[in-house]
């Protein structure tokens, strides 16, 4: 596979002679019946060359070209902000949400979210793209959310997501100091019957683990800076799990919280580290602690 812009290169293996071109775009590039109908609509699918149909076969040494260019109304009123983009190029973008935005409306014409300045983001550059995001942050927590930039990059990544291929690492700060350096929790998550937000652990809730590694203790403020990563993405996990402890995280008062020391939930999703979806690049992508965070930080 070659990626050059906007433009996707590959040529059929042996292991794909004789298949049909449909079942190679399939195999080859995880793209699902609605996205290669859509290409074969807009003639984004070339077959040495020459547009092809998807029940074509393709033989060894074939070349298939897939122009993943596309212009789409975007389903999100785009609103004016800031916005702090730690990565992007044709493909994906990553940026740092703030704490107190949501990450994506609810309900038509919302604004107020990431979305919303993602949908500007766009807009502002003359790309005319539908907002996409892969995975979402609770409105109290910080740090990287991907998104992506056209359908396929949509689909992979979801499969990366799905397959454990993206990482993420999280920094939080909870209350109480840790008797163990390190460990994992391994505790299903559902909801909680007597509250309408709250998630707790329970027997037939979802499985969810977290592993967790503590990297500073404070007695005078008795609390832990943790770091955190999450094998599963359950509504509310990092918050739940550690509560479950006994350590619930400072400001979250959901789950037992104190805010005598910050003004919401200390949690912030650090890193993300993964494989480029098509180019195969490692990335590591950084999200810088906010103010808040970095000030209750700096007095452990």
């Amino acid at each position: 596979m070659i990626i050059k812009g906007h433009t996707l290169s590959l040529k059929v293996g042996e292991h794909q002679n004789g298949n049909s071109l449909s079942q190679f775009l399939k195999d080859e590039v995880s793209a699902s019946k609605p996205i290669i109908h859509f290409w074969m609509e807009h003639q984004k699918v070339r077959l040495n060359q020459k547009p092809a149909h998807h029940a074509a076969k393709v033989s060894t040494g074939d070349q298939i070209l897939i122009d993943l260019f596309e212009t789409e109304e975007s389903d999100v009123t785009p609103e004016y902000g800031e916005l702090e983009v730690l990565f992007e190029d044709e493909h994906l973008l990553v940026v740092q949400k703030p704490a107190g935005r949501p990450t994506h409306p609810n309900e038509k014409g919302q604004t107020g979210t990431l979305a919303n300045l993602v949908a500007f983001h766009f807009q502002a550059n003359g790309e005319e793209k539908r907002v996409r995001h892969i995975h979402r942050l609770d409105q109290d927590t910080s740090g990287t959310v991907i998104f992506a930039k056209h359908r396929l990059a949509h689909a992979v990544l979801d499969q990366m997501l799905s397959k454990k291929a993206i990482n993420r690492t999280y920094l939080a700060i909870a209350q109480g100091l840790f008797k163990k350096k390190k460990g994992t929790i391994q505790a299903a998550i559902g909801r909680d019957k007597h509250h309408a937000v709250r998630r707790r652990v329970s027997p037939t809730g979802q499985s969810a683990k977290t592993h967790y590694e503590v990297f500073h203790l404070n007695k005078r403020l008795q609390m832990t800076a943790v770091k955190l990563r999450l094998e599963t993405g359950r509504t509310h996990q990092i918050r739940v799990h550690l509560s479950s402890l006994g350590h619930p995280l400072a400001g979250d008062t959901l789950y037992g919280g104190k805010r005598d020391l910050i003004n919401r939930c200390a949690l912030h999703a650090k890193q993300v580290d993964m494989n480029h979806p098509f180019t195969g690049e490692k990335l590591t992508i950084e999200a810088p602690l906010p103010p808040d965070m970095a000030e209750l930080m700096d007095n452990m």
